[in-house]
Order: structure tokens, then C-alpha cells, then sequence
């Protein structure tokens, strides 16, 4: 069920960032998936969006995300980048292509436990700057 471009992680990383996560249901169960990685006040990151594929090319990916971003709205934060392949999807979200070197150290926390680390990473940076506020 895992696209080969998916980084499989440790079932126990899943629970201890579970709160991170959307999710899309469908009729069969989750179809879909994004989390909202949240670094400190003004810097989130756009990660593990994953749609089933049969469900693909229905704009569930453009919800998740767009849920993610709404909730980053909500804490104030202005700007959310992602490490991704899919860079055409997410300039259609308005996400523009940053140098990787432009990101704090501390984001590839994660990069240090990928199976690519000591290969070249092929995974683009994106970020949007985020408007509006939808604080409560």
C-alpha cells in the first residue's frame, strides 16, 4: 500500500507525533494523510502528506494540506516550508523552491535517521508565507 516514495518510519514514531496529524476517511477506511510539524513560533513544516492511490487526483492532498496550513493560521505561524518530490503540486499551493541551506539546522533532526542521509537527497524545499490569521 506504501508509494516508493514514502519514507517508512518506526510504528512508535507514528504514535508519539500522532496528534500532528490529518487525516482523510473514506468509505474503506483512512485514504489519506498530512501532519504539521511545528518548529517554534513563526516556522512549521509540511510533512507525510500520503494519499492512497486510488484516491489520487481527487484534490484529498490539497484539503490535508490546506487543513495543516489553516491550523498553522491558528498559532500565528507565517511561514511552513516541505521537504518533498512533488514539486509541482505544491507550487500549485502557492509553495515557491527554497535552497535547503536557507532552513535551520535543526529541521534535519529527522534527515539524520533517513535511509538517504549518506546518499545525495533528491527531496526539494518549498515554503509559503502564510497570510491572514485565524486566531480565535
Amino acid at each position: 500500500m506504501y508509494p516508493n516514495d514514502v519514507l517508512q518510519v518506526p510504528l512508535f514514531h507514528i504514535y508519539t507525533h500522532i496528534r500532528e496529524f490529518f487525516v482523510a476517511e473514506g468509505k474503506d477506511g483512512i485514504i489519506g494523510c498530512v501532519a504539521l510539524r511545528i518548529f517554534w513560533n513563526d516556522l512549521a513544516e509540511i510533512r507525510s502528506l500520503c494519499i492512497h492511490p486510488a484516491y489520487r487526483k481527487m484534490g484529498i492532498g490539497r484539503l490535508l494540506v490546506h487543513a495543516a496550513l489553516d491550523e498553522a493560521r491558528l498559532f500565528g505561524i507565517k511561514r511552513v516550508f516541505v521537504l518533498t518530490k512533488s514539486q509541482k503540486f505544491f507550487e500549485k499551493l502557492n509553495f515557491k523552491t527554497i535552497s535547503k541551506q536557507s532552513l535551520p539546522i535543526k529541521v534535519f533532526h529527522d534527515c539524520l535517521h533517513c535511509p538517504k542521509y549518506e546518499e545525495s537527497c533528491d527531496e526539494i524545499a518549498m515554503l509559503i508565507h502564510l497570510r491572514g490569521n485565524k486566531k480565535t
